[in-house]
């Protein structure tokens, strides 16, 4: 299987470490592959900062290179404040490149969860939606604080 990951822009020298690890382990949202199946990463960039031009194009590429599903990663969901976009830019890829976009790569680290249920950031069925795949379990989550 080869994947791709879209960053938010902040965070475009992150070196991908907690992305890797739960890619490695099938944590977060990767636990929708099997250990048993090769996962490659043949796409990696961000989305171009606000309100994401990168989105508009980049797909297309990774396509190319034989991307079958591009994930955002998780610090698009957790980041203060999270991307505003993200639930368009998933609709949009998905109209337009016909691939399925998974949102988040590593689990929700517990502190990021933490605070952002305190600001109540996450109450709409909208982002629990889109959260959904990076919340794991408290353990899982402390694990990648």
């Amino acid at each position: 299987m080869k994947i791709a990951i879209i960053i938010c822009d902040r965070y475009k020298t992150c070196a991908g470490g907690k992305c890797f690890k739960a890619m490695q382990n099938r944590e977060g949202a990767f636990d929708i592959y099997s250990k048993d199946e090769p996962l490659e990463v043949v796409g990696y960039t961000s989305c171009g900062g606000c309100p994401g031009g990168n989105i508009e194009y980049t797909p297309e590429e990774m396509i190319k290179n034989g991307v079958e599903a591009i994930h955002f990663a998780t610090g698009m969901v957790v980041g203060y404040p999270p991307c505003p976009h993200i639930a368009y830019f998933k609709k949009f890829i998905e109209e337009k490149y016909k691939i399925k976009v998974v949102v988040g790569t590593h689990p929700i680290p517990q502190k990021y969860f933490t605070t952002h249920k305190n600001l109540e950031t996450w109450q709409t069925k909208e982002w629990q939606d889109l959260i959904k795949p990076t919340l794991g379990n408290k353990d899982l989550r402390v694990k990648y604080n």
